[in-house]
């Protein structure tokens, strides 16, 4: 799939009539044309940038009910929430797997007793039994870098890890696989109406170094699923702003820096707010602020602000202070934008993570949510559209969102937590990948679970169109390496180049343009816009 010159055979090909026109290329998006195959629509998604290279590459990693929903009373959302992780543990394993947090208390009894209370009804809700209660010594044996000063007793609760851009890309190719059609870096420049006002298409405009120009497409269905971006597609019926763009920003650290045997919940210190530090991918994440984002999205991705950078340091130095993290033992910084509904609360933190579908001169948009959720907002935005389709879908079915792994085992040896890495991003892909692999690509990258024959596969396989691609949302080198991996850019140039047909102009075009963008998104101190 998507091997040397399928974008100029799709676009060559592309329909002009479909049933549904998905704008977005994140989960929600993601989710809806996995779910249009299995109905048996023709549908057709379209991303103005790469696949996920919004708010999906920049969550917070976790698939969870959100236990400080509890203190807004937000039940609701938790309750689906939670009953989605349990869902999404058994259907996506490998790709989502089962993450412990420890909840530290402090030496107060009250206060103690009320997090007793939260993790009883967390699990209830799900429903399971799974937490348990800490003594002072357990919680230290644990993770002894914890502060002791006025530390009591804790609680052990479970939520869920992900990788989250390769969850979207999993789903996206196995649509693609099942009949869909899917192209990143193609610009949904203009809706069409019809002579009533509804909308019935839109111009798509080829945004990749292909340049193939524009084409019209019509579509029974359009469904706006930009996340963070609703309110910009929606002005073009007339609709007000409804879109309260929050960001939440993360640091990045070494395993050896913030070593970390399960997740921790925290307080922030000045202001009390929930926050978590969590192992992810052989690195470590501080995470997470909430805050309006006040950048203009046409300008350049979301960044952290040195103001959050010394937040969450703060955070994590109140935690962790035998530690002593600075801002020099950051390896990488992200951050993402929460498409929030505007209620007007004065605290961001307070404003409701429930989702909304909005029907509005035809066009149809599932905004608000949580990845968590992609599978209820799916739904229910094909729900909506079921009166314009050809036939009605069996929405009230269950249906496997994820193709099954496969039954045999790749002959390659390799380390069984290497393999169930590979399996959960790849399923049946991943002998192919093995066996696709160079001289010792099937090698880890450093003290990472990924392999290098990743590189090559992503390349070759992965619709990559700009360097940034494959090394900040296919293979996560740029975050999980030092200075943007800058120091192994050579032999990644080696592995993929060839793959890519980049000659070596091309090839410096491309360091450049992902070094800068790594310099003002994602590296350790931002420049930003």
């Amino acid at each position: 799939m998507w091997h040397k010159g399928w974008r100029e055979q799709v676009w060559h090909d592309l329909a002009p009539q479909w049933d549904i026109l998905i704008i977005g290329g994140g989960i929600t998006a993601a989710g809806i044309l996995r779910r249009a195959v299995q109905e048996g629509y023709r549908a057709l998604l379209v991303e103005a940038a790469d696949f996920a290279s919004g708010t999906s590459s920049k969550s917070s990693k976790l698939i969870h009910g959100g236990f400080r929903y509890l203190r807004n009373k937000q039940f609701k959302v938790t309750r689906e929430s939670v009953r989605e992780r349990e869902w999404l543990l058994k259907e996506a394993r490998h790709l989502v797997t089962p993450l412990g947090f420890i909840m530290p208390c402090p030496d107060d009894l009250h206060i103690a007793r009320q997090y007793g209370i939260g993790v009883v009804i967390y699990d209830l809700l799900a429903p399971k039994w799974q937490h348990s209660k800490l003594s002072r010594d357990q919680i230290l044996n644990c993770c002894p870098e914890l502060r002791s000063g006025h530390l009591g007793s804790g609680y052990l609760y479970f939520d869920a890890a992900m990788d989250d851009a390769r969850l979207v890309f999993r789903l996206i190719r196995e649509a693609v696989a099942g009949g869909g059609t899917a192209l990143n870096y193609t610009r949904a420049s203009q809706l069409l109406k019809n002579a009533q006002g509804e909308v019935c298409g839109a111009v798509l405009f080829d945004r990749s170094p292909s340049g193939l120009g524009e084409k019209e497409v019509t579509a029974r269905v359009v469904i706006n699923a930009t996340g963070p971006w609703s309110d910009e597609l929606r002005a073009e019926v007339g609709a007000p702003a409804r879109i309260r763009k929050l960001r939440g920003s993360h640091l990045v650290f070494s395993r050896e820096r913030l070593p970390l045997q399960r997740a921790v919940s925290l307080m922030h210190p000045r202001d009390h707010r929930a926050m978590f530090a969590i192992p992810w991918e052989g690195v470590s994440l501080i995470g997470t602020t909430d805050l309006d984002h006040t950048f203009s999205l046409a300008d350049c991705e979301p960044f952290c602000t040195a103001a959050e950078i010394n937040y969450i340091l703060e955070a994590a130095n109140c935690t962790f202070p035998s530690l002593e993290l600075a801002q020099s033992d950051v390896v990488s910084t992200f951050s993402g934008l929460r498409p929030i509904i505007n209620t007007g609360q004065a605290d961001p933190s307070k404003e409701s993570r429930a989702h909304v579908v909005w029907q509005e001169h035809g066009l149809i948009t599932i905004t608000g949510g949580k990845y968590t959720t992609f599978r209820i907002m799916t739904e229910q935005a094909l729900q909506m559209a079921a009166p314009r389709l050809p036939h009605p879908a069996d929405l009230s079915a269950r249906k496997k969102y994820f193709d099954p792994h496969p039954r045999e085992r790749a002959s390659i040896e390799l380390p069984e937590e290497t393999y169930s890495y590979l399996i959960g991003r790849y399923g049946h892909e991943t002998a192919a990948l093995l066996a696709a692999a160079g001289v010792d690509e099937n090698e880890p990258i450093h003290n990472l679970t990924n392999l290098w024959s990743e590189l090559r596969w992503a390349a070759r396989t992965g619709a990559v169109e700009h360097l940034d691609d494959l090394l900040l949302r296919r293979i996560r080198l740029g975050m999980l390496l030092p200075d943007a991996a800058r120091a192994d850019l050579d032999r990644i140039g080696d592995i993929v180049r060839s793959e890519l047909d980049w000659d070596a102009q091309r090839w410096q075009a491309e360091v450049a343009r992902y070094l800068e963008i790594y310099q003002k998104a994602y590296s350790p101190a931002p420049a930003g816009c």
